[in-house]
């Protein structure tokens, strides 16, 4: 069994180790056995570490069923050989930062409100827990405010291992998953919790837990949260976005949610006379193809039209009596629109489904308006193909 170097020290990033064993998977990358690693295995909601294992890449490590660590590298190590490992701490920092942080803010959670912690992810740019009940917004601030009292305190973060006759007289936050020896996390003076991740070794290097938002789930809340170098991210996008945003809108940072509001009202009138436009406009071409065209079939290709727009002068055309109108959209791929009134015999789904297995693209519709997209095809010879079908029925 592989002796675990970060449950006592999770500041170690380089060690050395003898492999054990080698095994090729299917990918063509290897998995490896040491007899000690400092390379933390996905487990209890924080991903694994990565780095390297003498020149090869450790591209994941993995919690076998019997308690063992895998780490999968790209290229073959020799079996019995010392080998040198060195983790990202980068990456590893970061987990201690979010992992910790998130200890203290359960904690808080359950302290103040009573709200227990059912399961934790450890996500690449956020971190969330979901909580049993739903809290309300002032409730969730309070919780927030009061474990970044704790990080700012600066308080130690100790490892401590029990049995389970030991723990059981112990105040946990909650009931160990595991059973026999047990690796304590213990925020002085706030939290004590079984777990067999990474941490910092006091609360200050958490840095600030920042609650970015949280949502109903399962009957409780989701909290989503970043800490540390996230936060600092998280916060640096947010003042790039804020700037450019009151940069655009001549704005200062707190106008912004009424240039918004103002920006999004005058949108909605815009497309509201925008669609009155259209309307008009659907009216007038439609008279123009109408009184143009012979024995009451209209057939044409709009340019730049869409399909709600031919829509629109397609059903105009209709709603003169004894007309049918087929309009298609240029250029390709076209967009169709057959619209007939009442007097016409044209069956539309039927012609449609004829223009399709021509020109291809999909459709469908009833007999008296059908529509589709995607022909594709020289627009004079889809006009063509279209005035066959509805001169016949037209006259």
């Amino acid at each position: 069994m592989t002796e675990r170097l970060y449950y006592h020290d999770p500041y170690l990033t380089e060690f050395e180790a003898t492999v054990r064993a080698v095994e090729e998977a299917a990918d063509g990358r290897y998995a490896i056995r040491l007899d000690r690693t400092a390379f933390y295995p996905t487990s209890g909601g924080q991903p694994f570490d990565t780095g390297s294992l003498g020149d090869a890449r450790v591209l994941g490590v993995e919690e076998t069923e019997d308690g063992d660590v895998v780490h999968v590298v790209d290229r073959r190590l020799d079996e019995g050989g010392v080998i040198s490992g060195r983790l990202d701490w980068t990456r590893r920092f970061d987990h201690m930062q979010q992992h910790t942080g998130q200890h203290i803010l359960s904690a808080a959670f359950d302290h103040l409100l009573g709200a227990r912690t059912e399961s934790f992810h450890l996500g690449s740019e956020t971190s969330t827990i979901d909580l049993s009940r739903e809290l309300p917004a002032d409730e969730i601030t309070r919780a927030e405010d009061d474990a970044n009292r704790v990080v700012w305190e600066d308080r130690a973060v100790g490892i401590q291992f029990v049995d389970a006759s030991q723990a059981a007289s112990l105040p946990l936050r909650k009931e160990p998953a595991r059973e026999g020896l047990l690796r304590l996390i213990d925020v002085d003076g706030y939290d004590l919790s079984a777990c067999g991740g990474t941490h910092v070794g006091r609360t200050g290097a958490v840095g600030i837990i920042a609650i970015a938002g949280w949502e109903r789930f399962r009957g409780g809340s989701r909290i989503e949260f970043v800490c540390g170098v996230r936060a600092l991210l998280a916060h640096r996008r947010l003042r790039d976005v804020s700037a450019a945003a009151t940069r655009l809108l001549s704005v200062h940072t707190n106008e912004l949610p009424a240039a918004v509001e103002r920006l999004q009202g005058e949108a909605r009138e815009a497309r509201r006379r925008l669609k009155e436009a259209h309307a008009k406009a659907a009216v007038h071409e439609a008279a123009a193809l109408a009184d143009a065209a012979a024995g009451g079939a209209v057939v044409a290709a709009l340019e730049g039209w869409d399909q709600n727009g031919l829509k629109l002068v397609a059903s105009a055309v209709a709603a003169r009596p004894g007309h049918v109108a087929a309009l298609f959209s240029t250029p390709a791929p076209s967009a169709i629109v057959i619209a007939r009134s009442e007097e016409s015999p044209t069956d539309c789904a039927a012609a449609l489904r004829q223009v399709i297995a021509r020109f291809g693209g999909k459709g469908g519709g009833r007999p008296d308006l059908a529509q589709g997209g995607g022909l594709q095809g020289d627009p004079h010879e889809i006009r063509e193909y279209l005035l066959g079908l509805l001169r016949p029925a037209a006259l």
